[in-house]
């Protein structure tokens, strides 16, 4: 397998000027190819997606919003194929570089967005995440990383996977530039930080590496000083998280299937074997196996209502492990990507919103700290990223969103 030098897609890049005078006038960005850009194929990370879908002639609603204001597109981004990836290699196009962690693999399936913003390239990236895609890969590369609430962000113009679980997120190296792309995004000015409290889920951090947890400790207690004090608690009971990631595979799989089978049976494309694999199970799962998952993810959501509509965040490590090194064979990927969807089910099954932020280190490779809220608190989260990235530094309030 290929590895390229950096996240963008191979060939000429397609760049666009940002509207002049915009709030983000003077960013750049790159967008993750599965966003439409007009006039230019969107590829999906599979040659045969590209080959039979016409050139888009609109941009996609994410891409038109960040160049409205102003921020510059500098290109497209590897993805893992047709979005199917968790660790961030592609069959076709290559492994972008892991910046952060030079040698290992970056995360995906925003795997090249990532990378391009770790190295540099761009100040900020879209992505998408329906299991963790910004999520795994703003942990592993060092980023702040946002999936919203679902919904909450259009997905118009973008090749989509799974319809109960897709959503629209960005990378940036800073919270800052994280804030003042979030405000553009959702279309109104940030909140003040607060939250009712925080929970450390001592559940999922017993389920990291123990250098992982013992590495992120620390930022959660300092997030529960700010924040209205740190309440340790357990998020399920014994064996429920990977209960959870079982049930939240099922759902997701059976959507992708659903999504991708009229174009499989027409055009029979080529795919590297994990994806096919990955989508024949998707095509064996039952109506019988999805209804029993629905019936979990309602007895989920009732309880996150319970845990976060009042106000609490809930944090928790983004990711077990720091960046995996490059070239595992496919039983280690496999059982890495198993161990992912660990933490990474919870808010995905409910739709809320789970931010990574870049605050730990093990082995001088990054891994991110999660904070989750409540349907609707994408902003509130964004704010206090921004408090806890400033506090210390005598930086008042109204400098810390330039």
């Amino acid at each position: 397998m290929q590895h390229p030098e950096t996240g963008f897609l191979p060939g000429p890049r397609h760049t666009l000027p940002g509207a002049p005078g915009g709030p983000l006038a003077g960013l750049t960005f790159a967008a993750k190819d599965l966003f439409d850009v007009a006039g230019v194929p969107t590829i999906g990370g599979n040659p045969d997606w590209g080959r039979t879908h016409p050139v888009p002639s609109a941009h996609a609603w994410a891409v038109q919003r960040l160049l409205d204001g102003g921020a510059k597109l500098v290109g497209k981004t590897i993805t893992c194929e047709i979005s199917l990836g968790i660790l961030g290699y592609n069959q076709f196009y290559g492994t972008p570089p892991n910046p952060a962690a030079p040698g290992c693999l970056p995360g995906g399936s925003s795997s090249g967005s990532a990378s391009v913003v770790a190295a540099g390239l761009a100040d900020v990236a879209l992505g998408t995440d329906s299991g963790g895609s910004v999520r795994v890969p703003a942990s592993l590369c060092g980023l702040y990383g946002l999936r919203p609430t679902h919904g909450r962000i259009s997905i118009a113009g973008l090749l989509a996977q799974a319809p109960t679980f897709d959503t629209v997120g960005w990378f940036t190296r800073d919270a800052a530039t994280f804030g003042r792309v979030a405000a553009v995004m959702f279309g109104e000015a940030l909140p003040a930080a607060s939250a009712a409290g925080v929970l450390l889920a001592e559940d999922a951090f017993a389920l990291a590496d123990p250098e992982v947890s013992a590495a992120l400790q620390p930022a959660a207690e300092r997030l529960g000083a700010q924040f209205g004090g740190l309440t340790r608690m357990t998020l399920g009971e014994p064996g429920e998280l990977e209960t959870w990631a079982g049930q939240r595979n099922i759902l997701q799989r059976a959507e992708s299937w659903a999504t991708f089978r009229p174009w499989i049976e027409k055009e029979n494309p080529t795919f590297a074997y994990n994806i096919a694999r990955n989508l024949a199970g998707g095509s064996a799962i039952t109506a019988e196996q999805v209804a029993v998952a629905k019936v979990v993810r309602r007895q989920v959501v009732d309880h996150a209502r319970r845990l976060l509509e009042g106000g609490a965040i809930l944090c928790l490590p983004t990711t077990p492990f720091p960046a995996p090194p490059l070239g595992l064979p496919l039983p280690e990927i496999d059982a890495l990507q198993a161990r992912i969807g660990i933490t990474t089910s919870f808010a995905g099954l409910c739709g809320l919103p789970q931010l990574n932020l870049p605050l730990g280190k093990v082995g001088g490779k990054p891994c991110g700290l999660s904070i989750i809220g409540w349907r609707g608190s994408d902003e509130r989260l964004v704010a206090i990223a921004h408090d806890l990235a400033w506090s210390g530094l005598g930086v008042a309030r109204t400098e810390r969103w330039g």
